[in-house]
């Protein structure tokens, strides 16, 4: 299959999570509202290959990744606009490597997230 040519954007949350399902119907509103993006909700515990190595602390924790470029990975407020912002804000200023927040993280952690990107981004 070929790349997608949008941002990929990646709700890593947990079926036990109450703020976690109260925040799908948003997300899922949200990636129907732009198609030029990838959007793709991984529980962490069903589906933990996807996640590998990624260190989850707080939920919901969205990665938003050019490629396997790492633009935004942090937990975030379940709030639509606030996504929709972070979200416009990263596609308007497209980044040629890892955005300077995610080059703070652990070596470790950044891979692992720059892993999940890629797994989702060539499929």
């Amino acid at each position: 299959m070929t790349a997608h040519p949008g941002l990929t954007i990646v709700c890593l949350c947990a079926e036990w999570c109450g703020t976690c399902r109260d925040y799908r119907p948003l997300f899922d509103s949200l990636a129907a509202s732009l198609p030029d993006h990838r959007f793709s909700w991984i529980d962490i515990e069903d589906q933990a290959d996807l996640v590998g190595d990624v260190d989850i602390d707080t939920f919901p924790t969205l990665l938003v990744a050019q490629g396997e470029h790492v633009l935004f990975a942090g937990p975030v407020l379940p709030r639509l606009a606030d996504t929709q912002r972070l979200i416009a804000t990263l596609w308007q200023s497209p980044q040629d490597g890892d955005a300077p927040a995610a080059l703070r993280m652990p070596a470790g952690q950044l891979q692992a997230f720059k892993d999940v990107a890629r797994s989702l981004h060539a499929s």
